[in-house]
């Protein structure tokens, strides 16, 4: 297997545009964690036009709600979410400049549309795994709706965050491309 390619944060429209799906990836420098209440809200502000307490733009968001951090730690366990609950904000914040994803799960098809249209990307976190994603955040702040808690968005900053392009910019999708492939392979043994 071949290394995983460094993603340094922010995304630009070049960097988006040059990943495809299956590309196995490394994120360094700020995301943000959101869950669907967070999304809401969000998009809330969008339909009202207020600005939004964080500018999306070419950032990413992960789609996550952390356990509470032990002493001394950064954050507790922070496996992914499942994407599609966020898949009715999704659109909207990509017109606005989102460029990056994560989750688990495939992600429909207005969300994949927005994806081609507007240059985004969604990578796939591992899920089960949250203990050893939790490795890869080295800083964490809430920065906006803390009354939701654990649905807070919070910034953070991550160093070797390990992810995979499931759904680029182009169309390609993992969750077809690789059952295609395992079929082939299977028909051919």
């Amino acid at each position: 297997m071949s290394e995983p390619v460094r993603i340094d944060l922010p995304l630009d429209d070049d960097r988006v545009r040059s990943l495809k799906a299956g590309d196995v990836v490394s994120l360094w420098g700020v995301i943000y964690s959101a869950r669907d209440a967070a999304h809401k809200r969000l998009v809330d502000l969008l339909d009202k036009g207020e600005p939004l307490p964080v500018d999306v733009a070419g950032q990413t968001i992960y789609y996550m709600g952390p356990s509470p951090a032990r002493p001394g730690g950064v954050i507790g366990a922070a496996g992914p979410t499942t994407s599609y609950r966020m898949d009715p904000y999704a659109p909207r914040l990509i017109a606005v400049g989102l460029k990056g994803m994560i989750g688990k799960g495939e992600r429909g098809a207005e969300v994949v549309e927005a994806m081609k249209s507007y240059g985004a990307v969604y990578f796939a976190a591992t899920g089960g795994a949250g203990a050893l994603i939790s490795r890869a955040i080295k800083g964490a702040e809430v920065v906006a709706f803390p009354e939701l808690g654990p649905e807070a968005i919070r910034r953070l900053v991550v160093e070797d965050l390990p992810a995979i392009v499931a759904q680029d910019a182009h169309g390609g999708n993992l969750f077809i491309d690789g059952v295609a492939k395992y079929r082939r392979d299977e028909a051919e043994a």
